[in-house]
C-alpha cells in the first residue's frame, strides 16, 4: 500500500473539512429559516404553535433523511469508494437544498428536507473514514478534532450571513439560493480528489465480498456496533429534540423589531459548537473515552436546563449560558469523530461509523416528533419543552459504560477480512 502524498492529504482534508462545513449550513438553515418559511407559507393561517409544530415536522424529516443516506452511502463508501460517496453526497444536499427556494406549500419543503438529509447524513461517514485512512496515527486527535469542528463551523458561518441579511417572511429564499453553492464542490470530489489508500487496498485484498451491514452484527463486532449506537444517539436527540428549541424561542421572542436576535443566539451556540467539537477528540485522548463521555453527559443535562430555565432570550446573559450549552454539548461530536473511525475495521468503516452515527438520527427523528407534540400539548411553551427533553442527555451516563477503553494492554479490537 503507497500512502498518499503530503499535498494529496492535504487536499483530502480539506475537501473532507469543508462538505461537513457546508454540511453544518444545512443543519442550520431551517432552525433559523423555519418560522420564516412557515409565516411566507401559511399566510393568516399560522399561528407561534403551528410554527413550532412545523419546526420539528422539517427537522424530524431532515434527520429521518440524514439516517438514511448515512447508511446507504456510507455502505456505497465501502463498496464504491470514499470520494464518490462524499462526492455524491454533497450534491445531494446542495441541489435539494437550492430547490428549496421555489416551494409553494409547507409540503413540498417537508420533501426536500428529506432530501437534503439524505446527502447530510452520507458525508460525515465518507469524510471521516477518508481522512482517518489518509492520515497518521499520531495526527488523530488533532485531525479529529478539526473534522468534528466542520459541522459546527458551517452553522457558524450561516449565523453570520444571516446576521448580514436577515431572514424573514418576506426575504428567505436567497438563503436556499446560496445553500446550492456546495455543488460545485460536490464536482471537484468526483473528478479530483484521491481514493483512500486503505480502502483500495482492503477492496484489492478481498476474496469474497460480504455485505458490510451483517458483517457489523457478527460476534466480533456486534458489542462495538451496539456501543457505538447508543453512545451516538444521545449526544443526537439531545441535540435535535432539546437543544435546538433555543432558536425558534429567539425567533418569537425577539420578534420582528430584532429580526437579527435568532442568528446572533445560533452564532453564540456555534462559536461554543465549534470550538467544543473540536477539543471533544483532545478531551477523550487526555482523559480516556469513559471519564470524558460522563462529564460530558453530566455538563450537557446541567447547562441545557440552565439555559431554558434560569435565564432567556433578550436577558443579559442569554448569550453566555448559549455559549457555554455550546460548547459542552458538542463536545460528544469531536469525542465520537475520534470513537468511532478507530473501532472498525477498513472493510466496514464507513459502514460502520455510519450506522451507528445515523441510527441516532432515526432516534432523533422520532424524538423531535414527540418534543414536537409535547410543545402542542404544553400550548408552544419554549422552555418547558427545552428543559424536560434535556434529560436525554443524561442517559449517557449509563450508555457509557458499553463503551471499551482502549489501552496498550487491551486495545479495541481490529477484525480481519475473512
Amino acid at each position: 500500500m503507497t500512502p498518499l502524498s503530503r499535498p494529496s492529504r492535504l487536499a483530502v482534508l480539506w475537501a473532507s473539512f469543508l462538505a461537513l462545513v457546508f454540511d453544518g449550513v444545512e443543519l442550520g438553515l431551517m432552525p433559523l429559516a423555519s418560522l420564516s418559511v412557515s409565516k411566507s407559507l401559511l399566510g393568516e393561517a399560522y399561528t407561534p404553535t403551528l410554527g413550532g409544530d412545523w419546526f420539528a415536522r422539517f427537522t424530524a424529516a431532515l434527520m429521518l433523511g440524514a439516517a438514511v443516506g448515512g447508511v446507504a452511502l456510507g455502505h456505497l463508501g465501502d463498496r464504491l469508494g470514499r470520494t464518490r460517496a462524499m462526492g455524491v453526497s454533497v450534491l445531494f444536499y446542495s441541489v435539494f437544498a437550492a430547490l428549496g427556494a421555489w416551494v409553494q406549500t409547507q409540503e413540498q419543503m417537508l420533501a426536500l428536507r428529506f432530501l437534503v438529509g439524505l446527502g447530510v447524513g452520507g458525508v460525515w461517514p465518507n469524510g471521516m473514514a477518508l481522512v482517518s485512512e489518509c492520515w497518521p496515527k499520531a495526527s488523530k486527535p488533532l485531525v479529529s478534532g478539526v473534522m468534528g469542528a466542520g459541522l459546527n463551523a458551517g452553522i457558524l458561518l450561516l449565523s453570520q450571513l444571516a446576521r448580514l441579511k436577515p431572514i424573514t417572511p418576506d426575504s428567505w429564499q436567497w438563503i436556499f439560493h446560496l445553500a446550492g453553492v456546495p455543488a460545485l464542490l460536490g464536482l471537484l470530489v468526483l473528478g479530483l480528489l484521491p481514493e483512500s489508500p486503505q480502502w483500495l487496498a482492503a477492496r484489492s485484498a478481498a476474496r469474497k465480498p460480504q455485505p458490510p451491514l451483517r458483517e457489523l452484527f457478527r460476534p466480533g463486532l456486534i458489542r462495538l456496533t451496539v456501543a457505538a449506537i447508543a453512545v451516538s444517539a444521545i449526544p443526537m436527540v439531545g441535540a435535535w429534540a432539546a437543544s435546538k428549541w433555543m432558536i425558534p424561542w429567539a425567533d418569537k421572542l425577539a420578534g420582528a423589531a430584532n429580526a437579527d436576535y435568532k442568528a446572533a443566539t445560533q452564532g453564540w451556540w456555534a462559536v461554543g459548537a465549534t470550538l467544543g467539537s473540536f477539543f471533544g477528540a483532545q478531551l477523550a485522548s487526555w482523559l480516556g473515552r469513559r471519564r470524558s463521555y460522563l462529564l460530558m453527559s453530566l455538563g450537557s443535562t446541567a447547562l441545557t436546563v440552565s439555559m431554558f430555565q434560569l435565564t432567556a432570550p433578550l436577558e443579559a446573559g442569554f448569550h453566555g449560558v448559549v455559549f457555554a450549552q455550546g460548547f459542552v454539548a458538542t463536545l460528544f461530536f469531536g469525542w465520537l469523530a475520534l470513537y468511532l473511525p478507530e473501532i472498525f475495521p477498513t472493510h466496514v468503516r464507513a459502514t460502520g461509523s455510519g450506522l451507528a452515527y445515523n441510527f441516532g438520527r432515526f432516534a432523533t427523528a422520532a424524538g423531535v416528533l414527540a418534543a414536537g407534540f409535547l410543545f402542542s400539548a404544553l400550548g408552544g411553551d419554549y422552555p418547558r419543552v427545552g428543559a424536560i427533553c434535556a434529560f436525554i442527555y443524561a442517559l449517557g451516563l449509563l450508555a457509557i459504560w458499553l463503551v471499551r477503553e482502549p489501552t496498550t494492554e487491551r486495545p479495541i479490537p481490529r477484525m480481519a477480512r475473512v
